[in-house]
This record gives structure tokens, C-alpha cells and sequence, in this order.
């Protein structure tokens, strides 16, 4: 198959250019007229066809899709099809109007895919990486039924739900870790820059020191003497912890090890749970088989420990565990979510049951947001404690016993 460049002519007044990918001019010419389009002109492309900018995006790194922008999509996409425009036509007018470049590509190949005979759920399956599995399932049940003006909507939806949670999450941490940086700092300085100055003093007059100073003065002076090489240590540990954290192992390990943290860890849990269980209901209110959901919501969880858990849900509900059974197994779930669950499946209710629990852990997840400042401030109060003590027994006590020895 070939790339064609095409004028055409829509409805009355409306010129329209665009790229398609058929076997012939007359194929092209055929998947115009299918479209509503009356051909003007069809040329095969060729790369001096492009324009300036499409050369100089290719030229450049790809620019990643945002959140925002698959919300905007969403949106977008629901308008469309609730107003009866054509697939086809509408993700070739979104592919016109995007900002990101490599979206209005994405875009682009799908309305291809679709115009070459491809199904829906195929066609935005070959871009999982930006859609996501749960995304590509809803699609599959909305072509089914007829319904993708809904699908759309419910991602929308989920969606913004999801970027408010991670939003909150991280204004909540952020704070903690200015303070935390800002602490980093003043030990740093202090450490290479004010107590070696106490040291020269304490040389000068041979004096004996206590136990805590002379620690403090043996890290002062071996921070001092190797600070580019323990600047590059933590500069080489940052990056060997980021290169083990992307393997499958370490990612699982350390996504296992985060939600053990003490009071951050129990609101990191709750939120993934909350995640999950939104978009398991989500997808089961939009018709989709619960084993397809398990594995479509499985990696939705943003956390590798909860998608394994998951993913055993799925493999005990194929052996013919029932959904209260291999959720308890998973030990992951608080007993709300399993009374939910046992609800929902003596009612036949389960999705209405999931998105209850979804907007009770939502408020919960919250509210302890809110209140994540005040957990963490008495801690780093502790913290910054800890250090005055400390500078107070190594420094501040010999210079006492100057100011004293001064005095006589």
C-alpha cells in the first residue's frame, strides 16, 4: 500500500487536504467518495510535500501526550459522536487542530486504520502505550453496542477523576519535600563550610574534646576532603536506583515497598484501590466481561505489586473462584471493599457496587491529603530537632568550656 496527498471537496463550499493509504489512485479516490468527499486532486506524497513543520517535528524527539491532552480528546470525541459526525471525519478534524504533533500523527494512523477497513477497538489498539487497555476495552463494548458516544464520556470522566487524585497527591508531598531539600542543604553547608571554621578554633587552643564533637568533626572533615566524590556517589545511586526501579523487578519491589510506608503508604493504597476499583466498575457497567476487565483495569493501577494481585483475581475467577473469594485472597482489600463485593454479587450489582466504594475511598483519600501536612510537619519537626541537639552537644558545649576557660 502507498501514502496518497488529496484535496477534496466537502459538502458545498468546504476544500479539505489530508493523507490516506490505499493500493491505487482509484482506491484512494474510493475511500474518498465512501467518506462523503468529493475528490479534486490525488498525488502520491512524497517527502517534498511535506511542510516545513511536519519536517522539523520529525526532526525533533517526540513530545509526550499529557493526561490533559487524552482528557481534551475525550471530550472532544464524546461531542463528536454524540452529534452524529462520522469517526472518520472527526479524528481527522482533531488530528487538525491538536497541538502535539505526535497525537495529531496518532490520530492520523487511527482514521487510516479505520479508512482501510480496521475495526475501532483495532485501530486505537495499536497505540495501547496512549490509550491504555481499559480505554481499547470500553471501545471494543461501545463498538459492539453502539454506544461510543458513552464510551467516550465515561473515559473522560475517569479520567479527570484520576489526574485530581494525582494532582492532590502531589501537592500534598510537595512541601515535605522542600523542607526536606532545604534540610539536605543546611547540613550540607554546615558540614563543609561552618564546623570546619569551629575546628581550626578547637585546634588552636588543644583542647579535649567530647565524644560528639570529634564525630562530628570527623564527618565535617571527610565530607570536606571527598565532597566531589560523594557528590558523585549520590549522583551514580540516584541513577542506579532509577535504572533498577524500571526493571520489572525492581519496579515491583519498590512499588511493594512504598505502600508500607508508615501513614503514606496507608493513603497511597487506598488511592490505588480506589483506582482500580473505579475503572473495574467502569468497565463492568459498560458491558465488559469481568475477566476482560480484570486484565483491562489490571495496569491501570499505576502500582506492579496491586497488578499482580489483580491478575490473580482474574486467573482464580477463570478456575471458577468466585469475585469475594479471589479478592480476599489477594489480601490487598479492606473489608468495606469486600462487604462491597459481596454485595454486589448476591445483588448482581457489582459495578454499581465497585463505584460506590470508588467515591467512598475517593472522600477518604481526600481528606487524608488534606491532613498529609499535618502527619508529616511534627515529623520533620522531630527531624530538625535531631540535628540542633546534636550541633548543640559538638559545638556549642566546647565553646562553652572557652568562653569559661576565657573567663579565668
Amino acid at each position: 500500500m502507498a501514502e496518497f496527498q488529496y484535496r477534496a471537496r466537502q459538502g458545498q463550499n468546504r476544500i479539505t487536504e489530508g493523507r490516506l493509504t490505499a493500493d491505487s489512485i482509484d482506491a484512494a479516490a474510493s475511500q474518498l467518495l465512501t467518506n462523503g468527499l468529493i475528490p479534486l486532486d490525488i498525488q502520491p506524497a512524497s517527502a517534498s510535500q511535506e511542510s516545513i513543520t511536519e519536517q522539523i517535528n520529525k526532526l525533533l524527539p517526540p513530545r509526550k501526550i499529557t493526561l490533559d491532552e487524552l482528557i481534551l480528546f475525550s471530550r472532544q470525541m464524546y461531542s463528536i459522536t454524540k452529534a452524529g459526525v462520522p469517526l472518520i471525519q472527526g479524528l481527522s478534524r482533531l488530528s487538525e487542530s491538536t497541538s502535539n504533533p505526535r497525537l495529531a500523527e496518532i490520530l492520523r494512523d487511527i482514521s487510516r486504520d479505520l479508512e482501510g477497513g480496521r475495526d475501532v477497538a483495532g485501530s486505537f489498539g495499536r497505540h495501547r502505550k496512549v490509550f491504555g487497555t481499559l480505554y481499547i476495552s470500553l471501545l471494543q463494548v461501545g463498538e459492539m453496542t453502539g454506544q461510543m458516544d458513552r464510551v467516550f464520556l465515561t473515559m473522560h470522566d475517569y479520567l479527570s477523576r484520576d489526574r485530581d487524585t494525582a494532582n492532590k497527591i502531589k501537592s500534598a508531598t510537595r512541601y515535605p519535600m522542600f523542607v526536606i531539600i532545604a534540610i539536605a542543604i543546611a547540613i550540607a553547608v554546615l558540614t563543609t563550610v561552618v564546623i570546619p571554621a569551629f575546628a581550626q578554633v578547637f585546634d588552636s587552643v588543644k583542647m579535649e574534646l567530647p565524644l560528639p564533637t570529634i564525630i562530628i568533626l570527623a564527618v565535617s572533615g571527610f565530607a570536606t576532603q571527598w565532597w566531589l566524590e560523594i557528590l558523585i556517589g549520590i549522583m551514580l545511586g540516584i541513577f542506579a536506583f532509577r535504572h533498577w526501579s524500571n526493571t520489572d523487578q525492581g519496579r515491583y519491589l519498590w512499588d511493594k515497598t512504598k505502600l508500607r510506608f508508615p501513614k503514606i503508604g496507608n493513603i497511597l493504597l487506598r488511592a490505588t484501590i480506589a483506582r482500580f476499583v473505579r475503572a473495574f466498575g467502569v468497565a463492568l457497567q459498560s458491558g465488559v466481561p469481568i475477566t476482560q476487565a480484570l486484565a483491562g483495569v489490571a495496569y491501570t493501577t499505576g502500582n506492579a505489586y496491586v497488578t499482580e494481585k489483580v491478575l490473580s483475581m482474574q486467573s482464580g475467577i477463570e478456575r471458577g473462584d468466585s469475585t469475594l473469594r479471589t479478592a480476599a485472597a489477594a489480601q490487598i482489600f479492606t473489608p468495606v471493599v469486600l462487604q462491597m463485593i459481596a454485595v454486589g454479587e448476591e445483588t448482581g450489582q457489582l459495578d454499581t457496587m465497585m463505584l460506590e466504594v470508588a467515591d467512598f475511598y475517593d472522600r477518604e483519600v481526600a481528606y487524608d491529603i488534606d491532613n498529609l501536612s499535618s502527619i508529616i510537619e511534627p515529623i520533620l519537626t522531630v527531624a530538625v530537632g535531631v540535628i540542633v541537639l546534636i550541633l548543640a552537644l559538638g559545638i556549642f558545649l566546647p565553646m562553652w568550656d572557652l568562653t569559661q576557660l576565657a573567663g579565668r
